[in-house]
């Protein structure tokens, strides 16, 4: 009997000798992805990145508040509250899906627009737990076709990031430093090193592969010249999060996008859920597991913005490695959210996280932004591509990313339906939706 077959069942505890390097593990996978949104937030905002701003803590803070939460989210997924939680082993954190509705939604505001954006999240949490009521019976909806095609576009709408962030950041577009040799040459070091982990070596090393790339690429631009530590001294050894920190604001459009994006979050997760069956315990997902993964996913994100932390999600990535080690024990999980919510709760850690320069973290989002893509790509090659099907591919696709690419086309509509339908991602789902409920099936 191999290791995996000891702990193919959800409640099943291996030996804390076992337990705790698996739930490190778990952490190490999802470490980077979980607090990039929030740098990439916070530097859209205009106070990251070592910004001179008096509100540069405040980057800090969310980074601190994306540990946290993940870490509380993830408990009521594998532990549950009633009816929350899917009882199973899945990793939240914060979730990429949201960006393209949160970056327009608070760009060059400061502090200012962080009220909107939390008000907007904590809204669209409650929305999304209405979602675990029904998400069971609307899965008819949601096709290969669909569900790729919207996964796809997140994907699509943020290697622009990417990009930005390794040649030096939106602050030096227009400045010689902008693109230079010096900017990327450490992202390029990330991109190399990550891939050489990735498929060069196997267990924890392979499934870490993003976080050592960033590891290495940091070591170069220290060496460079490029890394300030001046943060982490002035940062607390321990603070407890603060509710309502930013106030609270309510601005329709943001609303309405969070509200239309925990759609597109839910059925990520549906998709999540079915993968750790499936590849942990070789079933079917069932109803309350879905919808219960659905509610956890929900008030984890409405509690995370209620003390200034951004939307929680299954992560894909820890799905993966379910499906790698075959340990399907929720318990290890549960450790790995312990650990979250200790680092949660030490600012001095997030201050060690804001000093990675934009560069470092730009090689890493090109690789993690560019996996989500490709994760749609391979959902599509499940789509049985007859010419209704490519006609409807084609119309979403060209619609919402034509949007997303030319944003002035929709300059004299209000600033609510802007930000809805320039991301790109709500009108490519829409369509790809509507167009596959209301065209025929071909003979």
């Amino acid at each position: 009997m191999t290791h995996a077959d000891l702990y193919d069942d959800a409640d099943e505890m291996p030996p804390l000798g076992q337990a705790i390097p698996l739930g490190i593990q778990h952490v190490l996978a999802m470490f980077a992805s979980n607090v990039t949104p929030a740098i990439i937030v916070a530097g859209a905002a205009g106070f990251g990145f070592g910004s001179n701003s008096p509100d540069f803590p405040m980057m800090i803070y969310m980074i601190q508040m994306s540990m946290l939460f993940a870490g509380v989210a993830t408990l009521f997924q594998t532990v549950g509250l009633g009816p929350v939680g899917a009882r199973l082993p899945i990793m939240q954190g914060t979730s990429f899906a949201f960006l393209p509705v949160m970056i327009p939604a608070v760009a060059g505001q400061g502090v200012a627009g962080l009220a909107g954006l939390m008000t907007g999240v904590i809204i669209g949490g409650i929305f999304h737990f209405f979602i675990g009521t029904f998400v069971g019976r609307i899965r008819f909806a949601l096709p290969p076709l669909v569900t790729g095609l919207i996964v796809l576009m997140i994907g699509l709408s943020l290697v622009k990031v990417g990009i930005q962030y390794a040649a030096g950041g939106v602050p030096l577009i227009g400045k010689p430093e902008f693109g230079s040799l010096a900017m990327w040459t450490p992202a390029l070091v990330v991109i190399v090193v990550t891939l050489a982990i990735k498929f060069f070596t196997r267990g924890m090393l392979s499934v870490s592969a993003v976080l050592i790339g960033l590891i290495v690429g940091y070591l170069v631009a220290l060496a460079m010249g490029q890394v300030n530590f001046g943060n982490i001294g002035r940062a607390a050894s321990f603070a407890v999060p603060e509710p309502f920190k930013w106030g609270y604001a309510f601005d329709s459009a943001i609303i309405i996008g969070m509200c239309f994006m925990a759609i597109i979050s839910a059925i990520e997760t549906v998709g999540d859920v079915s993968g750790i069956t499936k590849g942990g315990a070789g079933r079917e997902a069932t109803d309350r597991e879905i919808s219960g993964a659905t509610y956890a996913d929900g008030l984890g994100t409405a509690i995370s913005g209620i003390f200034g932390g951004l939307p929680n999600t299954s992560f894909s990535q820890n799905v993966g490695l379910i499906s790698m080690t075959g340990v399907m024990s929720r318990h290890v999980v549960t450790i790995g959210a312990l650990i979250l919510i200790l680092c949660g709760l030490v600012p001095k850690v997030g201050a060690a996280v804001s000093t990675v320069p934009i560069n470092v973290l730009g090689g890493g989002v090109i690789v993690m932004f560019g996996m989500v893509a490709a994760a749609g790509v391979n959902m599509l090659s499940d789509v049985n591509w007859s010419r209704r099907n490519m006609v409807i591919f084609a119309v979403s696709l060209s619609v919402g990313f034509g949007l997303q690419l030319v944003p002035e086309a929709l300059q004299h509509m209000p600033r609510t339906a802007q930000i809805l339908l320039t991301s790109g991602l709500l009108p490519a789902a829409f369509l790809s939706i509507v167009l596959n409920l209301a065209l025929p099936d071909e003979d």
